[in-house]
């Protein structure tokens, strides 16, 4: 967290503290419903990986109980899959039948086409003092907060306890170095995957920012200008070239060919000795047997500046003009009874200062607390420019050439900064 972040994130705890808000906020009051009753559409990602209708139960349970607080407003709610939620959504707005909110995973594009409501345009003060400083800089388009931080995840390293006891690993590293001398012990031992380097198309873009920010860069610079080929990024890719693919540490499939479906289900059968995880993938892995350590992912030379955090949005659409209702039920959706018990159900991380408190001090979810610990100090991806959208797409396309053993990562890195620059300048 930088010096401005961390200054913020505490006087929005403390503007929080100040205005009352606790562990018991109930979001909103009671409308007066003078205009009529107002009908809310809102459009929601699926989150049951199991195929059930968790989702769907959480949403009819909150619903319910605003709309016996509210009468005169009622809301109905389309759950998607999120292979589909976005552009459903986006079919949506293009057809002129927005939906009054919709909970899904990028804001940038409507903000920028003036489509959403602001965050103070909607909320109450007390709700939107207590959003996680970092969540908020992700959710701003040029200054203001479009979309809200509805829950987050950050990444830590993983490690297999039985693997690393075989290959007589006694802590996990903590450095690069020791990172690839745990790696060479665990290929000596022939497990499959070393250290699982997921740079396949699935999402490298993630798995790059996590090495990025461990090497002592990022995707951005102070200024939040892309940066993609800078000194830092390059050896970042070099020393995991040298020092990782080349040494053939990162098992049997190339790093630009493993997607990290495939390295989360390889770590889940045992095959893998080391990768960059996420909560749900040690609830998974636990269930089948598999002893989870966890740590922060080193940097260069010890701690890495910043973890990767990753959040994932709800925002209010002006079409339909209910913006005193939106702001209503948006404010009960971030009441902490309901963020508590939508993360814990999902083994996701609250997005804001008195839930992530509450999660961190309760007993049930003590497997979250080192991720709860990394969120204050996370970067996310640079979801806020419209630009993202592309420079992913080639990130995710190009990044695991960079790391090939006769790569040149500056050249590599050097082509997608240069489109970069391209799409931020006609932003």
């Amino acid at each position: 967290m930088t010096a401005v972040q961390r200054r913020r994130f505490l006087g929005l705890a403390a503007a929080a503290t100040a205005l009352g808000l606790t562990a018991g906020l109930s979001g909103c009051g009671t409308l007066s419903g003078d205009g009529g009753d107002v009908t809310l559409k809102l459009v929601a990602a699926d989150y049951d990986l199991t195929g059930g209708d968790s989702t769907k139960k959480y949403w009819a349970g909150l619903v319910a109980a605003f709309e016996a607080k509210n009468p005169g407003v009622k809301v109905q709610v389309q759950i998607e899959s999120w292979n589909d939620v976005d552009s459903k959504v986006a079919e949506l707005v293009k057809a002129g039948q927005a939906p009054d909110i919709a909970q899904i995973g990028a804001y940038a594009d409507y903000a920028a086409a003036g489509d959403l409501y602001s965050a103070d345009e909607m909320l109450s003060i007390p709700v939107q003092a207590n959003f996680l400083a970092p969540l908020v800089d992700a959710g701003e388009y040029k200054r203001t907060q479009y979309g809200l931080p509805f829950v987050a995840s950050t990444r830590l390293l993983f490690f297999n306890r039985g693997l690393f006891d075989r290959a007589g690993i006694d802590e996990p590293p903590t450095t690069w170095d020791e990172l690839a001398a745990a790696a060479g012990k665990l290929k000596k031992k022939g497990v499959a995957y070393p250290f699982a380097l997921p740079l396949g198309p699935e999402e490298a873009q993630a798995e790059t920012l996590m090495w990025l920010l461990s090497g002592g860069g990022g995707y951005t610079d102070d200024t939040g200008r892309y940066r993609i080929d800078s000194e830092a990024n390059i050896r970042t890719l070099d020393w995991l070239r040298k020092n990782l693919v080349a040494e053939g540490l990162t098992g049997p499939v190339a790093p630009g060919e493993l997607n990290r479906k495939e390295a989360f289900a390889a770590f889940t059968r045992g095959e893998v000795g080391m990768l960059n995880g996420h909560p749900s993938l040690m609830q998974e892995a636990e269930k089948k047997g598999i002893k989870v350590g966890k740590v922060a992912l080193p940097g260069a030379d010890g701690k890495a500046r910043a973890t990767m955090g990753v959040a994932d949005w709800i925002m209010g659409f002006k079409q339909n003009g209910h913006r005193k209702e939106v702001g209503a039920f948006l404010d009960f959706v971030f009441s902490d009874e309901n963020v508590l018990k939508f993360a814990g159900d999902n083994d996701l991380l609250p997005a804001t200062v008195t839930a992530s408190a509450a999660m961190q001090s309760a007993p049930e979810h003590a497997s979250l607390r080192e991720f709860l610990e990394a969120l204050p100090d996370s970067q996310l991806p640079p979801v806020g420019k419209t630009s993202w959208a592309q420079v992913s797409g080639r990130v995710k396309k190009d990044i695991g050439k960079a790391v090939r053993p006769d790569a040149k990562p500056s050249e590599i890195l050097g082509r997608i900064a240069r489109e970069a620059t391209a799409a931020e300048s006609a932003e």
